[in-house]
């Protein structure tokens, strides 16, 4: 078989277009040992023509050749007494998630295996478009002020605070000599709406990404205190400025801890790359670290209930998960909860409801069910700056989802 015969052959599959009879042809190519250097140049060739904007995850791969080599549709006799290569499967994969995808991202529902042949397609009378920056600050004095409307450069003086907003949309805080010596001027308050996101510095030099209808208050002027501390609603990235005062009566500096406040907990840190989401209509709140040390304590507790932790130290790369006033720690992928902060959805084993939250706040639309889809689960990867019928049609590709736009309202359906 020459080259462009097994390309066909891959393409048709990951397509979802192969034959049964061309199924068993490509198995037997997969498991001939003289054709792996060939499908190994070929996938090569696939990977270094595509213009990625990044790697397919490990998890990508490993859900996409699990996929492949369970495949319902062709599990009779035949597809069964073949043994195929772990590794080279794995390239299998790669490739064919290259070709379904170019850059696009990968969708697949995980609790069925196969793929079944996909029916209709949205149905839309105006499409979507994504959020972008877009936030209302107030400050201590009662000030509304728009940013997404307002012009770069300073926009308020505040006791020796100065706010500016930059060309590339960021609010950032300066404090000034007067500021340092200044009494505290009060709280300012951050929020995006539906379809907002924005990125503020505070006036202790820490970086905060406020992702979709979220709230984050905070001092106009942190030296004046013995803690900074911050209220969230929503979700927010934390890059925390390590900060050193002088305590009260000696000459001696310490470091100021970093106080993260939501409505059940509170996190604490003294310099650290972290993520919060609180939404309130989540069922639990998720405290993900990246670097350094964080510590998160539960702040409410309702009569009766039993709480197993009220504290917890986390680690890179672990999670704290606040549910029902019950506190727990797990390893987790953390790269994938702050995605959003780079301009992606990343979903892991997912369920519908939690996946359409998400989109729903990011496009600022209303989500209807016309079914329960409890048990549906999905992976998958995409670009949140993507119209929201390009998204939606990713979750059509597994043809048992079916989605339909009315100007700002989605229905979702079998």
């Amino acid at each position: 078989m020459n080259k462009q015969q097994l390309q066909n052959l891959l393409i048709a599959y990951s397509s979802n277009k192969i034959e049964p009879k061309d199924y068993i042809e490509l198995m037997d190519l997969v498991v001939s040992s003289e054709q792996d250097a060939e499908l190994h140049a070929f996938m090569q060739k696939v990977w270094d023509s595509q213009p990625m904007e990044k790697p397919f995850s490990d998890l990508q791969s490993e859900m996409l050749y699990k996929r492949i080599v369970s495949d319902q549709r062709f599990s009779g006799p035949a597809i069964k007494k073949r043994s195929v290569g772990h590794v080279l499967w794995q390239r299998i994969a790669v490739a064919a998630a290259v070709l379904i995808t170019v850059s696009m991202g990968l969708f697949f529902y995980i609790h069925k295996n196969a793929l079944p042949g996909i029916k209709g397609g949205i149905t839309s009378k105006q499409d979507v478009k994504p959020g972008g920056n877009n936030a209302v600050l107030t400050l201590a004095d009662g000030r509304k002020i728009i940013l997404n409307d307002a012009s770069s450069g300073k926009l308020a003086d505040q006791g020796g605070v100065s706010v500016t907003k930059t060309a590339d949309g960021q609010l950032v805080y300066e404090v000034s000599a007067k500021g340092k010596t200044a009494i505290a001027t009060g709280y300012n308050t951050i929020e995006t709406p539906k379809g907002g996101q924005y990125q503020v510095n505070l006036p202790d030099g820490t970086k905060v990404w406020l992702n979709a209808a979220s709230v984050l208050k905070f001092p106009s002027d942190f030296t004046h205190q013995n803690k900074r501390v911050v209220e969230l609603s929503g979700e927010g990235y934390f890059e925390v400025a390590p900060l050193k005062v002088a305590t009260a009566g000696r000459k001696a500096l310490h470091k100021m801890s970093f106080i993260v406040k939501t409505s059940e907990q509170s996190v604490e840190v003294l310099g650290t790359h972290f993520n919060i989401s609180c939404y309130p209509n989540d069922v639990e709140t998720r405290t993900s670290l990246l670097e350094g040390a964080v510590k998160v304590n539960v702040l409410t507790k309702t009569i009766g209930s039993k709480l197993s932790n009220a504290e917890i130290m986390l680690k890179p790369g672990q999670q704290a998960l606040l549910n029902a006033n019950e506190l727990s720690v797990k390893n987790a992928d953390v790269a994938s909860e702050v995605a959003w902060k780079n301009g992606y959805f990343v979903f892991k084993n997912e369920e519908m409801r939690s996946i359409m939250r998400k989109i729903a706040r990011w496009y600022n639309v209303d989500v209807v069910f016309s079914n329960d889809f409890a048990s549906r689960r999905f992976e998958g990867s995409i670009s949140r700056f993507k119209n929201i019928s390009e998204v939606l049609r990713k979750f059509e590709l597994t043809g048992d989802i079916h989605f339909k736009i009315e100007e700002r309202r989605i229905t979702v359906m079998p």
